[in-house]
């Protein structure tokens, strides 16, 4: 039924509704259709918000060990980024530089995760290890996505990628700022 007031007040009035039309009916319980969709899908709205939770910080934890590598790897480049620096480079140049190395890495991690993730969906599809179970169960969770879903790929290596830009930033700009001439004194 639709209401426009508060729906536990309605509680008693449908009981006595339900009475005068057969009161062979017993009503037991009144509740809401949305208690009841979140009484029902309440497991799985904590297992999408747990999983959302590691992955974020999968991908935070990812982030920042990115970013120190290229940090680390700036550190111990100082004085040949100086030099560079001294000869002429621009600061976009040297951050370009930067970021790239990142990329890089990123690129291949990308392309070889992809090629693993192929790989290991081409053997749960062979069914080798019993896995028609295990893809209905995931099919279960994952409404509407499938394992061969181009889309949720694109998405994920693009908020990947753009992540990585981020972390590549930090120490290209620490990079871009190099003084030559503190970098030379060191050499």
């Amino acid at each position: 039924m639709r209401y426009t007031v508060e729906p536990s007040a309605l509680a008693d009035t449908v009981r006595q509704v339900v009475r005068t039309l057969d009161s062979n009916l017993p009503v037991t319980e009144v509740s809401t259709q949305t208690a009841r969709s979140q009484a029902t899908l309440g497991q799985e709205r904590l297992s999408a918000r747990i999983l959302s939770f590691f992955g974020g910080l999968a991908l935070l934890l990812a982030a920042i060990g990115l970013s120190g590598v290229l940090a680390y790897s700036v550190a111990q480049r100082t004085n040949e980024i100086g030099i560079r620096m001294a000869l002429g480079a621009q600061a976009r140049a040297v951050m370009r530089l930067v970021v790239w190395q990142g990329m890089k890495l990123v690129l291949l991690g990308l392309a070889a995760g992809a090629l693993i993730g192929y790989g290991l969906k081409r053997l749960l599809a062979s069914d080798y290890f019993g896995a028609e179970a295990w893809q209905r169960q995931v099919a279960e969770q994952l409404y509407g996505v499938k394992g061969t879903d181009p889309p949720a790929f694109v998405i994920i290596a693009s908020l990947l990628t753009l992540v990585a830009l981020a972390a590549c930033w930090l120490p290209a700009r620490k990079a871009a700022q190099v003084d030559p001439l503190e970098a030379l004194r060191r050499e």
